[in-house]
């Protein structure tokens, strides 16, 4: 899916990019307000990420001008701007959700999936996930193994789909980190090997098959042996 993001900060449009290309979407970024409502205006895109405090225009002022442009493709306001009279501005002037920074990635995901069903609801399909046995449902939001059902927080959940959708490739402390926990994650805390445990004994225990490897001094790999 194609999404075009319209962010100056040039540290978090890198972190926003970075993560949505390793979901699988394709990423357009523009770092002023008119340059990204020109490409708002003259692209196709599936889905808009708008910052309000923006040099050249601000955000509302892209929004009014999009949805007066006739252009019905969901508007996702992600801004530092959070109080109530904030995202009542940004949801009058045509945005269809809005996220305060700071944010954690999975629920951006989320966001961006639920407003591309909405779009597009030949995606809300079959919606699963599999490595080995190990089942999990993105839509119902719950994992099973062997047809045993698992038992997961929202953190546990996030860490596993993370690691099911990047089945087989390397991933070190501070993908997951950014991924899971969000960009202002504290680098120097045991947060990830104490969830990666919860999730093993989750997972693994009373299994033969062990699906979480650890690559000492990198990271962490899910695979089936």
């Amino acid at each position: 899916m194609q999404l075009l993001l319209i962010e100056d900060e040039p540290k978090i449009a890198a972190f926003i990019q970075k993560g949505l290309n390793e979901n699988g979407y394709e990423l357009t970024v523009a770092y002023d307000g008119k340059l990204g409502l020109n490409i708002a205006l003259h692209g196709e895109y599936d889905l808009i990420i708008l910052d309000i405090m923006l040099p050249a225009l601000n955000g509302l002022e892209i929004c009014k001008k999009i949805r007066e442009e006739g252009i019905d493709r969901p508007i996702l306001m992600l801004t530092a701007l959070g109080t109530l009279d904030d995202k009542v501005d940004g949801l009058r002037q045509g945005a269809d959700d809005y996220l305060v920074k700071p944010f954690h990635f999975k629920e951006l995901i989320a966001r961006i999936e639920a407003l591309t069903r909405r779009r597009h609801p030949q995606f809300a399909g079959n919606n699963t996930l599999q490595v080995a046995d190990l089942i999990l449902d993105r839509n119902k939001k719950f994992a099973k193994r062997d047809n045993k059902e698992i038992v997961l927080t929202a953190r546990e959940y996030a860490l596993l789909e993370l690691f099911m959708k990047n089945k087989n490739p390397l991933l070190s402390r501070s993908d997951i980190a950014e991924q899971v926990w969000g960009y202002e994650f504290d680098a120097g805390s045991n947060v990830i090997d104490v969830y990666i445990n919860y999730l093993r004994n989750k997972i693994e225990k009373g299994f033969s098959t062990k699906l979480i490897h650890t690559m000492v001094g990198m990271g962490y790999i899910m695979k089936e042996a």
